[in-house]
C-alpha cells in the first residue's frame, strides 16, 4: 500500500475516532473510586436537555465492599450531614443508605474493587441553579468523597472535573 492512501487511511480513523468522542451522550457519566477514599472527580454536569440521567459507579481498587466499600449518592447539598447520619444508622446490611429516604435523589448499591453499579434517575427530580452533591455514605467516606453536582450547566465547560491526585 502506498504512503499517501496510508496516510489517508489512518485520518480518516482519526476523524471517525474524534466524531464518536465529541458525540458522547452528555446525559450518561461515568466515574471512580478507589482504594484510597477517593473519586476520580470533584464535579458532574449535565445539560437541562436530559430527561434522565445516567451514572455508573467503577471502584478500580482491589479491596472488597466489605473492607472499602463505596456508593454513590445524590442530594441536595443541604441534606448531605442528615444522609450520611441516617445512613450510619441504617448500617451495613441496608448499604449506610436510610430506607425509602425522600432526600435521596439517586443512589448506587455499595461496590468493592473491580465492581462497579448504575443507577438512573429522571431530572424531573432536580432544579436548575439548586445545589447537590454527590458522596459516599460508607462510615466516614463522605468528609472526602464527595463532589458538587450541576444540573443545567453547559456540559462544555464541566462534565467531569479531575479531583487532584
Amino acid at each position: 500500500m502506498n504512503n499517501t492512501i496510508l496516510l489517508g487511511l489512518t485520518g480518516a480513523g482519526a476523524l471517525l475516532l474524534a466524531s464518536g468522542l465529541a458525540h458522547a451522550d452528555p446525559c450518561k457519566l461515568a466515574l471512580e473510586s478507589n482504594d484510597q477514599m477517593q473519586f476520580n472527580v470533584r464535579e458532574l454536569s449535565v445539560p437541562a436537555e436530559c430527561t434522565e440521567v445516567e451514572v455508573t459507579l467503577r471502584h478500580s481498587g482491589q479491596l472488597s465492599a466489605r473492607a472499602m466499600g463505596h456508593d454513590w449518592v445524590l442530594a441536595k447539598d443541604s441534606d448531605m450531614s442528615a444522609i450520611v447520619n441516617a445512613g450510619l444508622a441504617a448500617g451495613p446490611t441496608r448499604g449506610f443508605l436510610p430506607e425509602h429516604d425522600k432526600r435521596i435523589i439517586a443512589a448506587t448499591p455499595i461496590v468493592g474493587g473491580g465492581e462497579s453499579a448504575t443507577v438512573k434517575f429522571a431530572t424531573s427530580l432536580l432544579q436548575a441553579g439548586a445545589r447537590y452533591a454527590f458522596f459516599c455514605t460508607s462510615p466516614g467516606h463522605a468528609t472526602v468523597m464527595r463532589g458538587r453536582f450541576i444540573f443545567g450547566g453547559d456540559p462544555r465547560l464541566v462534565r467531569a472535573s479531575s479531583a487532584p491526585k
